[in-house]
Parts: structure tokens; sequence; C-alpha cells
């Protein structure tokens, strides 16, 4: 017997010096009940903050808010919080655990859903034949830092329970085709939270296993233990804690639609307000809703994103029955451009997390399982916040820019939009960079641009949608040599393929330095 223990005694520390992990068991049960309650935390979180997107910019959201109702819950069904989160799930249940950044490439390519910032740039790279490994980069993407896959992560931390290096490694494969950088590591923080919250109910432990997934030296990683300090300086108010964030942190986002102006759309700063919710909100529901909700910016996505995580570290059954109500008259439904329910997207979530699970090590032992818990790991940095920081916007009314040809005026006065073969628009500016924007059209037509007398490259400002998303990134350029620079661009009168029009639009530039 003593010879038995003192077996088990070297065991154990042979474990302990070789870094392997201890295991930890759940419940089949509990393992459903908490991936219903993360998907839940999300439909409920989306539609609580769904009137509310971006009405506060750079402030605090102090309207008084619409009142909860069952019915609600139903907006959720219409989101792209969701659905697009689904649909990459999807690709895992098709393709297997180790599905490649081009299965999710080939499937973001071909999907029919409207799109914005991140994503949108993205889809329109894949569909002109960029690699998905780069569509995300900030080469053919400027909007690389923006919260695209951050609100669509949760699936992943959802299927590696107690698992941030397989949460890691998934994220790195699907972040890559919309996002590069902060903009990825805002879904590694993200999932790596859901992912300890179905063994912790300490949202500062939640916060800080998130944290743990990214590189320390990135921005993100630097903004969140900001908010962890300001936590405990400032235990009791988290509007304080709001207005630092604001101070040190609402600036420099490169976004086309946010550079130099109060909206946000930054991964980082919208990832800070996931923190914020669930370190004020004392594992209550409607307070970290209510004030992931109130710090503003995406403020439907970042609610969705904070009660997910709540509602795994809770669990479904745990849920005030005043917020979740209204969910099984829907629950048979399909999700937009889904072939989810949320009953059947619970269980691809489970069996997919069981599937991890065993992967990884772990072991399904009759209605329980267990889980070799992991040690996070975090990507190597990549990061291009050193790119430079946008310093001016030049409008296209400004008379710095030199116009040639045909050129119409919109009613606002703020875009000069041709189709004549021949027209130009140019102008010169000092900077290490610059991004030319204007709206992306259904009508969209292809341009040539030149920089600094040369030919950049030929690119189209065609929607791929039937709508036009304004403010958008018609040529941009980072890493050029500091000093001044001229960029010209020449209407081709060409439509793109399958598009109606030759439309190009122009409403300025913004330069960075």
């Amino acid at each position: 017997m003593r010879f038995a223990i003192v077996g088990c005694v070297i065991l154990l520390a042979a474990l302990l010096l070789s870094g392997a992990a201890p295991y930890k068991e759940i419940s089949l049960a509990d393992l459903r009940d908490k991936i219903e309650g993360g998907w839940a935390g999300q439909m409920i979180g989306v539609s609580y903050g769904a009137p509310t997107e971006f009405r506060a910019r750079g402030r605090i959201l102090d309207m008084e808010l619409p009142p909860w109702t069952p019915e609600r819950i139903h907006n959720s069904l219409n989101q792209d919080d969701l659905y697009v989160d689904m649909t990459f799930a999807k690709v895992l249940d098709d393709k297997g655990l180790d599905a490649t950044t081009e299965d999710f490439g080939a499937m973001f390519r071909e999907a029919q859903y409207s799109l914005w910032h991140a994503n949108l740039a993205a889809r329109r790279a894949l569909r002109r034949g960029v690699p998905a490994a780069l569509s995300g980069t900030p080469k053919y993407n400027a909007h690389a830092n923006d919260i695209d896959f951050q609100i669509e992560a949760d699936f992943i931390g959802m299927m590696t329970p107690g698992m941030p290096q397989a949460s890691n490694e998934i994220a790195l494969r699907a972040g890559r085709v919309m996002n590069y950088g902060d903009g990825i590591y805002g879904g590694m923080f993200v999932s790596g939270m859901y992912a300890a919250a179905f063994f912790e109910s300490d949202p500062r432990a939640v916060v800080e296993a998130g944290l743990a997934c990214i590189p320390a030296k990135s921005p993100y990683a630097a903004l969140i233990r900001d908010v962890l300090s300001w936590r405990r300086q400032n235990p009791g108010d988290w509007k304080k804690t709001w207005q630092l964030i604001q101070d040190k942190w609402d600036r420099r986002d490169p976004c086309p639609s946010g550079a130099l102006a109060p909206f946000n759309i930054d991964a980082k700063l919208n990832g800070a307000y996931i923190a914020l919710g669930l370190l004020y909100g004392n594992n209550d529901f409607f307070q970290v809703m209510d004030i992931s909700t109130r710090a503003g910016q995406d403020s439907d996505c970042n609610p969705s994103s904070a009660a997910g995580i709540l509602g795994v570290m809770c669990g479904y059954r745990k849920i005030p029955d005043q917020w979740k109500s209204g969910i099984p008259a829907i629950a048979d439904k399909k999700f937009r451009y889904t072939d989810f329910s949320f009953r059947t997207i619970v269980e691809s979530n489970q069996k997919r997390a069981i599937a991890a699970a065993q992967k990884y090590g772990g072991r399904l032992e009759g209605e329980k399982l267990q889980v070799r818990m992991q040690k996070a790991r975090p990507p190597r940095l990549e990061v291009w916040d050193d790119y430079g920081s946008p310093v001016e916007r030049i409008a296209a009314s400004d008379p710095r820019w030199k116009w040639q040809g045909d050129w119409q005026v919109n009613p606002k006065g703020d875009v000069r939009t041709s189709s004549r073969k021949g027209a130009e628009a140019s102008i010169e500016f000092e900077g290490s960079g610059a991004i030319v924007t204007g709206p992306y059209l259904p009508t969209g037509g292809k341009l040539d641009v030149y920089l600094d007398g040369k030919l950049d490259r030929t690119l189209d400002v065609n929607s791929d949608e039937k709508a036009s998303k304004g403010g958008e990134s018609v040529w941009h350029a980072f890493k050029l040599k500091p000093g001044r620079h001229t960029v010209r661009l020449v209407v081709r009168g060409e439509p793109f393929e399958g598009a109606q029009g030759a439309d190009v639009g122009v409403d300025g530039v913004v330069v960075f330095r």
C-alpha cells in the first residue's frame, strides 16, 4: 500500500513537472446547459442592445432603453452577430475540426448575406482571387483591426471548454479570413473567455483567462490590462473606468469610417466594453448587458458577447425567466441564412465540444466528459499599429483635390461620382499611408490608381450586394516612405463583371503618419 501511494505521488509529480494538464469532469447535461446558456445569452444580449447600436459614439448612452418583453428575442433571428457565427460553425461540421483557413474562406466567399467592414472587404477580396490567408491582412483589408471576427468567434469558445490552446488554433485559422493582428486577437480574447466560463464563475478570472490567450505586447492586451487595473482602483464606479478607457484608447482607429471620427468599431475598444460589463455586472444578467450596452459604440454586439459568456458561466437553467421566456416560442425557427435553429445549433455545438475534448486528450465516460485542461498559449505577435496613425481627413470638397472630366456631385455635396472613361481625381498628401474613401456601389466599376506617377493597381468599387456601402476603402496603401505623395484615380468606364454600371465614387482621403 505504501509503495502504491509513493508511486501515485511520483506519477503526480512527473505530470506536474512535464506540464501535463489535469482533467476536469463535466456531465453531458451540464455541458448542454452551458452551451444553451451561451447561445441564449447571445440572443438576449443582441436583442437587448439592438435599438442602441452606434447611438452613443464616444459617450455613455444615457437614454432610457425600451422595456424588455419576451417577443424582443425574435430580433436575434436576423442578427449577423449570430448567423455569421453559425455559418462558420457549419464549416467545422462539414469539414471537421481541422478545417483550414481556405475552407472557412470558401464558405465566406459564397455567402449571400449582407456584410460590413472587415467582413465585406474580405469577401470582396476573396471573390477577386485573393487567398483566404491574405484576405484579412492590411494589404487587402483596411478594416483589419475592426470588430468583425470578435463578434463571430463565440462558437469557438463554446466548443472548446477548458481548452484555450484548441480555441486559439481554430480562431487563428478562421480569423485570418477577415482580420489581422488585434482584429484576430479580439476573437481569441472572446473565445478564450467562453472556454474558461465552463469551469469558472469569477468574472475577473474569466477576463484574465481571455487575456492570457493573446500576445502580451499587443495593444489589445495592454487595453485589457488597463481595464483590469482600473477595476481594482474603481471597484464601484464603472463610468469612471469607462472614462479612463475613453481618454486613453478611443483614438487611432484606422477604419475608413472611424478614422478621426466619433464612430469606433475597433475590436479592442469594443472588447474593453465586453470586459467592462463582465467585471462590473456582478454576475447579474441585466447589469452585465446594461453596462456593455451603455458603454456605447457597437452596443448590440458587445452585450451579446458579454451575456453569452455569462450564459455559459451560469447555464441556461439559471438565466432568469424574464430574459429567456421568449426563446421556447422560436427555438425551432431557423436563424436567417443558416440551417440552424436554437435547438439544432446547441446540438451541433455539443457534438463538436465532445469531439474537440477527445481530440485534445479528453475522454467520454458514459454521461460524463473528462476534459484535459489546457494552459493558454498566445500566438506570435502580429500587429500593424506601427503602420502609422490617421492624422487628417481631406474631403472631396477640399480644393486640394484636382478633378478632370465629368464628375457628378451628390445632393449632400460629399461624394463625387463618374462613370466616364478617363475622368480623373488626384490629390497630394504628406504622410506614410493613405486611404481614399468612397462608396461601394451595386453599379460600381473599375479604376486605375497611380501612386507617385506609377500604376499601383487596377481596382473596382462594386459592392457585390444590392445595397451601397459608404465610407469604404476605394484604395489604400500603408508603410510608404514618409514624405509627399500623389495619388491619382482614373475611371476606366468599365463595369465590374456582372455589374449594371461603371460608376466610381470618391468622398475623400484619410492620411496616415
